[in-house]
């Protein structure tokens, strides 16, 4: 298993690109199973996730050509309607492929998913909306096996909660519904707006795209296209965290500020100086250790769970003290147990983090949890002093394309190793 060992103590400096939203692949693929022709997806990261939905789409049946950043993918016909747990047990979205399945094909067998194990995240809402569609859904041997053998029929259906995966799952299998389906309480990220998108770029007809209410009017067929995937917000975000930790200066190409307001906002609280283009975001610290900012996670547009870690290690070296509250997932402040053995100065009360910021934290060794505490603990590792080793961070190559090949462009020591 390898590690990661760094040698803190460098302001990060200089540019970098960023890659393709996973987050935005991952539905984006599971979408192509919907039409009747080949779609060529640009823009997508290198990631293990990508690889994995990939390889799902493949044992499907589907035709795939895959090349650098780019993939032809042809659901013309699928051979097979299961999606094997050796596949879907390592990554959660791979849920995704449920709702298109059953919407084109009327059957699908899917096991639950894995991911990281950051607290629950059920799938009762996708398949109650499933339901209210006239599927049938029987959950056995660790599979969700669902049948709607005469098709799909819109329907009205309220989510209790604000789901991403909920939300996409829906509005895909809703696509090729009979009639219209109405989808309230939906979620906003950038991430669905961009599957939308895609959708209506393959014939889909969809109104209400990026509010609460989606309005999806099924069609009775839908062709292949070309889309290119948004950048990935939480990887700008992480790197504009890691270099206000730094008190350094960045700047990010192929990005968009458009879809990270809450955490650029939140940047200008530590004091840092940002500027934008169309397709830039620049971050200037000035040499100045950033000031602690307290924040509460929420769905888009509010500040996203994602970033919640990375900027729980920014205000472990910050001036003040925060109070980070997580609203979204029950164990996603589980990083803070390997800050402190860093030198942070971390308490926990129930879903807040209190961080009292000290000057700076000393090298450790240290093991990531999950995808996004794997970042924050790059993060601390480079503002540290000394050297820290980071195990178990195969969870990092899960959502972040050349980590190691971008700090070091920034001036970071960071070299992965063997376990």
């Amino acid at each position: 298993m390898d590690k990661f060992i760094i040698q803190g103590g460098a302001r990060l400096e200089g540019e970098i690109r960023i890659s393709g939203s996973k987050n935005s692949g991952l539905p984006i693929l599971a979408a192509t199973i919907l039409a009747e022709g080949p779609s060529v997806i640009s823009n997508l990261p290198h990631l293990n996730d990508i690889t994995t939905m990939l390889a799902l789409l493949r044992s499907l049946g589907v035709k795939v050509n895959s090349e650098k950043s780019s993939a032809e993918i042809d659901a013309s016909r699928l051979t097979e309607l299961e999606a094997p747990y050796a596949l879907v047990k390592t990554m959660r979205a791979s849920i995704l492929v449920l709702g298109p399945m059953l919407a084109r094909y009327g059957e699908a067998n899917v096991s639950f998913p894995g991911g990281c194990a950051i607290g629950s995240r059920p799938v009762d809402i996708h398949l109650r909306g499933l339901e209210a569609m006239g599927a049938k859904i029987e959950v056995d041997g660790g599979y969700i096996r669902a049948t709607a053998p005469r098709g799909l029929k819109g329907t009205h259906f309220t989510m209790d909660k604000v789901t991403v995966g909920g939300t996409e799952n829906l509005m895909m299998a809703a696509a090729l519904a009979q009639g219209t389906t109405v989808l309230e309480n939906a979620a906003r990220e950038p991430e669905i707006v961009d599957l939308a998108r895609f959708m209506i770029a393959m014939g889909a007809k969809i109104e209400g795209v990026g509010s609460g209410r989606l309005e999806i009017n099924g069609v009775s067929r839908m062709q292949g296209c070309q889309y290119t995937v948004m950048p990935d917000r939480i990887e700008t975000g992480t790197y504009l965290t890691a270099a206000a930790a730094t008190a350094g200066k960045v700047k990010l190409l192929a990005t968009r500020a458009d879809i990270l307001e809450a955490v650029l906002d939140k940047l200008a609280e530590t004091g840092a100086h940002i500027e934008t283009g169309e397709d830039w975001i620049a971050l200037d610290m000035k040499g100045d250790r950033p000031r602690a900012v307290s924040l509460t996670t929420a769905p888009y547009p509010a500040f996203p769970t994602d970033m919640q870690a990375q900027f729980t290690a920014m205000n472990a070296v910050a001036m003040g003290e925060a109070r980070v509250s997580e609203t979204i997932f029950e164990n996603r402040l589980i990083q803070t147990h390997e800050l402190n053995r860093m030198g942070a100065q971390i308490r926990l009360d129930g879903n807040t983090a209190i961080i009292k910021g000290v000057p700076q934290l000393k090298g450790a060794p240290v093991m990531a949890s999950d995808l996004r505490a794997s970042a924050s603990l790059v993060i601390a590792a480079m503002a540290a002093r000394g050297q820290t080793v980071i195990d178990r961070i195969y969870h990092i190559d899960r959502g972040y394309e050349s980590i190691e090949e971008k700090f070091k462009v920034l001036g970071g020591h960071i070299r992965r190793v063997p376990g």
